[in-house]
């Protein structure tokens, strides 16, 4: 695709209203972040999320600013680094049911594993020693089953949810669940006397401008925000990670080296992040490819316009980090699996343009927990690869399934060998 189409504002005809699709990094830094606050998280294509996270960090106004405000001193670089032995900790303890699937070479379900060993980690990190190992292990599959059943209302945004579509029972199920877990924890948070910083409690802490206590249902609903931001982004990516290790043995070869050197046949542990160059860069070309969040809605408060296209009031805006990291005209070979295009020896700035590369967002509603999957991530993969050598033994396509996130069509099986 050329620099001329690249820049284009698509107008998408999905019979019910006019929603236009942004690429261009030039029009995906003026909608999240030069004119932002003429982009709004509503309209249409957001329902679903917003009905999934309500008044949290996902929304916006008063809630969001309010929830921004709380969370941040938890999610900076340096505190959430603070953390790092904590959720290693956490990873090594999961890891430890895979050695009898090495043991016995019964496959396993990556996603499955993923998914176990990432929610142990944030509840933990979360939680800390305020929920029961029983209540944690009710969440997981819970979570699980918001993804899946969500996908019909993210796909058909415009159907009144007085329409009923698969997945809604599952859905309503799952979520109750979920509050059956969270509201006696917060309850109980309430009563007592801590000044532990963690994120639970600071959110439980936390007050409205006027300095009354924060409701129940607020404290709920960032819990659910930050949780589904912290492990489904982690669980996505690094599922994707082991069909392209097959189909690239010289980036397989470089990062068991790198893990060999840094971590050895030990746990991994907080002290070997600074040494995972390679596995860090492996991981911001997973997102690259596969951005969890790979379309943002926005809808357009006034009038303005695009490029040369004008958006009316009212009107929606998909931004899709999925098209923007893959267009040629900022991308060389855009489809290709390449980790040395964050390579920090090379200036670690690929895309050619600033936007070109927006994972997590940009502007005032970029995504404040990128450090905590920044450092989970990285210590996943170096604490499966410290102990075993997976292959995969189902061949995975690469076009992902679409929903509310990019997840591979097939399950990708792994074999796993002891190192």
């Amino acid at each position: 695709m050329g620099r001329a189409a690249a820049g284009r504002v698509a107008r998408l005809d999905f019979g019910v209203a006019d929603v236009y699709l942004a690429t261009h990094p030039d029009h995906v830094q003026h909608i999240l972040l030069d004119n932002a606050a003429n982009f709004l998280r509503e309209g249409t294509y957001w329902r679903p999320l917003s009905r999934l996270f309500g008044r949290s960090i996902m929304s916006e106004g008063s809630d969001w600013k309010l929830s921004r405000k709380t969370l941040q001193p938890v999610l900076t670089r340096r505190y959430v680094h603070s953390m790092a032995d904590q959720m290693a900790a956490a990873i090594n303890e999961s890891l430890d049911g895979l050695a009898e699937h090495a043991r016995t070479g019964r496959p396993v379900a990556a996603m499955a594993e993923l998914s176990d060993i990432v929610s142990h980690t944030v509840i933990r990190v979360f939680f800390g020693n305020k929920i029961t190992p029983a209540d944690a292990a009710r969440l997981t599959p819970a979570f699980e089953t918001v993804v899946k059943a969500i996908a019909f209302r993210f796909l058909l945004p415009f159907l009144p949810f007085s329409v009923p579509v698969p997945g809604d029972r599952a859905l309503r199920r799952a979520i109750r669940l979920f509050d059956e877990v969270l509201y006696p924890l917060i309850r109980e948070q309430r009563w007592r006397d801590d000044e532990v910083r963690d994120f639970f409690s600071v959110l439980c802490r936390a007050h409205e401008p006027d300095g009354a206590e924060v409701s129940d249902r607020w404290v709920r609903d960032n819990l659910f925000a930050m949780f589904a931001t912290g492990t489904e982004t982690t669980i996505g990516a690094l599922t994707w990670l082991w069909p392209l290790l097959d189909d690239h043995p010289e980036v397989t070869r470089r990062l068991y080296e790198e893990i060999d050197t840094v971590v050895g046949s030990g746990p991994v542990r907080a002290e070997h992040l600074s040494g995972l160059t390679y596995t860090r860069q492996i991981v911001q070309e997973l997102l690259r490819l596969y951005p969890a969040g790979w379309v943002f809605p926005r809808r357009a408060v006034e009038s303005t316009t695009l490029g040369d296209v004008t958006i009316k009031a009212g009107e929606s805006v998909l931004v899709s980090p999925f098209l923007t990291h893959r267009l040629e005209a900022f991308w060389e070979r855009p489809l290709e699996f390449d980790p040395d295009r964050f390579d920090p020896a090379l200036g670690g700035e690929p895309g050619h343009h600033r936007y070109a590369y927006v994972p997590f967002g940009a502007g005032p509603h970029k995504c404040i927990g990128l450090h905590v999957f920044n450092m989970e991530a990285e210590l996943i993969i170096a604490g499966i690869l410290a102990r075993f050598r997976p292959t995969s033994c189902t061949a995975v396509s690469r076009i992902p399934r679409v929903g509310a996130t990019l997840r591979p069509k097939e399950s990708v099986e792994l074999v796993l060998t002891t190192v």
